[in-house]
């Protein structure tokens, strides 16, 4: 008999959690991996954990959120909360197995929902050239691509989307 699927649920969570540092391990091996065209190795994980910290996505200066597949997390998303009511949005992710269920559009969409209840105008990202799949999600939800507006060595497109 098939195993039918649990839901999908999205909570706040802290990146240091059990639960935030599984996900940001796996949001990191992924696009690590993709950098450099190979499985990224344990240490180059644990390497960008410490130069990259998510430690800026906790309150009062920022946002994370989980979702999970029954108790397995199987995304995130992270939102600063910047100056003249500016938010960025960073980290989102959705582990391969659980692609193609709508787990990007729900964080997404979430994570924009908050920055409306916390006053924020506008919301801000930036992203790699090869992540294909980032760039189409955030298109089909309203931002559209603009000027650097960082030095980011790693980003190669900018979005911005204005919150009505």
């Amino acid at each position: 008999m098939p195993q039918r699927p649990t839901a999908i649920s999205i909570s706040p969570a802290r990146p240091d959690s059990a639960a935030g540092r599984a996900i940001l391990r796996a949001y990191f091996d992924d696009i690590v991996g993709r950098y450099h065209g190979r499985p990224a190795t344990a240490d180059e994980i644990d390497r960008v954990l410490i130069d990259e910290p998510s430690d800026d996505l906790v309150p009062p200066v920022g946002l994370f959120w989980v979702a999970t597949d029954g108790a397995t997390p199987v995304g995130c998303a992270g939102l600063r909360l910047l100056p003249e009511n500016l938010g960025e949005v960073t980290r989102v992710f959705v582990a391969h197995g659980a692609r193609r269920r709508g787990v990007g559009s729900r964080l997404l969409t979430g994570l924009e929902e908050i920055a409306r209840t916390r006053g924020l105008s506008r919301l801000r990202l930036d992203t790699r050239h090869d992540l294909v799949e980032a760039r189409r999600l955030y298109t089909g939800h309203g931002y559209v691509e603009v000027e650097p507006f960082n030095d980011s060595p790693y980003a190669a497109h900018w979005f911005v989307k204005p919150l009505a």
